[in-house]
Order: C-alpha cells, then structure tokens, then sequence
C-alpha cells in the first residue's frame, strides 16, 4: 500500500468525502468542459456531465464504507 493511500485512510471519514470532493470535482469539471466540444456538446454542459462522472468514485467509496 502506498504512503498517499496509507494517508488517505488515516483520516476520518468526513475529511476523506472532502479530500475526495475537491480532488474530484474539479478534475471531472476541467475533463468534461475541455472534451465537450469534440462530440458536439456545449463546453459548460460537458462541465455538468464532468461533475456527475466525477461523483461516482465517491459514491462508490461512500457504499463501500457502509458495508
């Protein structure tokens, strides 16, 4: 396991949604604004569609600590 990994699950829950959050969010929104235009979509749109893709890896690590 790597030291960022180790890091990451040090922290409280809490902080872990929010570390996820602002890595994530950010990311999906940049990724979907920039790739938006190359299949026909409006640069902001492609932003929404960003964030809601960039929600998944959250969901999932939020369903996998309610196991």
């Amino acid at each position: 396991m790597s030291s960022l990994t180790r890091w990451f699950r040090s922290k409280p829950f809490g902080q872990q949604i929010l570390i996820l959050a602002l890595v994530l969010d950010p990311l999906g929104f940049a990724a979907g604004y920039l790739l938006a235009p190359s299949v026909g979509l409006d640069p902001l749109m492609g932003g929404v569609y960003g964030l809601v893709a960039a929600s998944v890896p959250m969901s999932m690590h939020v369903m996998r600590e309610a196991s």
